[in-house]
């Protein structure tokens, strides 16, 4: 199979000098599983067969190192799983924005955030509609198929909502609540975030006298994209559908097909026609294309709201399953399960005789290497 390594390795010469950030993610998707992070010296006790093992680099934006860190959220976030539906939302920037997110990611992602996590607690806490506190898993993707700028936010939030008196109300609509309701309040909700943001000298690189009144002004004329999916129900089906949305990248090196010395050929889905196509881009324009990925340093791209947060679940999360035990005492309860230890390392098949088992033998320091 291709790595994306190789794309890295080849074409990252030809491109501008990258902010340290992007560069610090290069380096280490070259380093991942080399003997530049060290490892361990593996021996067969059957045929005395010896290979190195390198660690991983376990960068976010590595589709080498994702796999295992999905798994892992998957089985943590199952104790977290409530007996309802489930509700898919997607929450989609309008393209106009793309030259204010390349400016100032860290600034429109984090009004992403609290403008559809507005959005959705305001309907909510509607007396007509919940009268209560929704729970929300949000996810952020920053990509389309074809490597494109495409921000948008992935959001799953079980059917119902915690009123005050600790009485569940649960959702009675299809989608939650109305699509073109969601669209028009989350737009007023971004846009005044990104006036707010302007005003308070936040966007200091938009620099066009008048531009942000005109764009603002020009997307609140326009209808904003959301996207409902039919509501899922059972606790495993719910947890795998939300992790393949966690940890996913830009690209997978599985939709890597073919690298030239001057190009990249991947394999992508066409959603305007539902059919697989594959695109051939110069080098240096795949790599430019999936490093304007990388988010900025720190940065949260899995969030959770209402209560599921961070702060209250551990409380919360008892108080909604009771909550809902009562409104429908005939669902099966989701009992907290125990995060299971990570298996510690115990040998692998030997890939020569194939009837030992290859045992560390020794660690590997990691060693300086060159990338020319």
């Amino acid at each position: 199979m291709l790595r994306l390594a190789e794309v890295v390795q080849r074409f990252q010469p030809h491109l501008p000098p990258l902010p340290p950030p992007v560069n610090k993610v290069c380096q280490q998707l070259l380093a991942c599983r080399t003997a530049a992070l060290g490892g361990f010296q593996l021996r067969c006790g059957e045929c005395g067969e010896e290979v190195p093992l390198y660690h991983a680099c376990r960068n976010r934006h590595c589709p080498r190192c994702q796999q295992q860190a999905s798994e892992q959220w998957q089985q943590r976030e199952l104790a977290n799983v409530v007996p309802a539906p489930y509700f898919h939302l997607v929450f989609t920037l309008p393209h106009e924005l793309n030259g204010w997110v390349r400016l100032h990611p860290a600034v429109v992602y984090h009004a992403l955030f609290r403008s559809v996590w507005d959005t959705l607690n305001t309907l909510g806490h509607d007396r007509k509609r919940l009268n209560g506190q929704l729970g929300m898993t949000a996810v952020l993707h920053t990509w389309g198929q074809n490597l494109s700028q495409h921000v948008h936010l992935h959001c799953l939030i079980p059917g119902g909502a915690l009123d005050a008196t600790q009485q569940w109300h649960p959702a009675k609509s299809t989608y939650l609540f109305p699509i073109r309701v969601l669209s028009r309040l989350f737009r007023g909700k971004m846009v005044s975030r990104l006036r707010e943001a302007a005003e308070d000298r936040q966007l200091p690189r938009v620099t066009h006298p008048g531009e942000v009144k005109q764009l603002l002004g020009q997307l609140m004329r326009k209808d904003w994209v959301v996207y409902a999916k039919p509501c899922l129900h059972k606790a495993e089906t719910v947890v795998q559908y939300l992790a393949r949305y966690t940890r996913k990248i830009a690209i997978s090196e599985s939709r890597l097909l073919g690298i030239t010395e001057e190009t990249v050929s991947f394999r992508y889905q066409d959603y305007r026609d539902g059919q697989q196509k594959v695109m051939t881009l110069a080098g240096d324009e795949f790599l430019r294309r999936f490093l304007q990925h990388v988010l900025p340093a720190g940065f949260m791209r899995i969030r959770h709201y209402g209560w599921l947060a961070n702060a209250c679940r551990q409380t919360r999360l008892p108080q909604v399953r009771e909550a809902i035990a009562r409104y429908a005492p005939t669902l099966p309860t989701v009992a907290d399960k125990p995060l299971e230890a990570i298996a510690r390392f115990d040998g692998i098949p030997c890939p020569c005789c194939k009837a030992g088992m290859m045992r560390v033998r020794y660690p590997l320091p990691p060693q300086r290497l060159e990338y020319g």
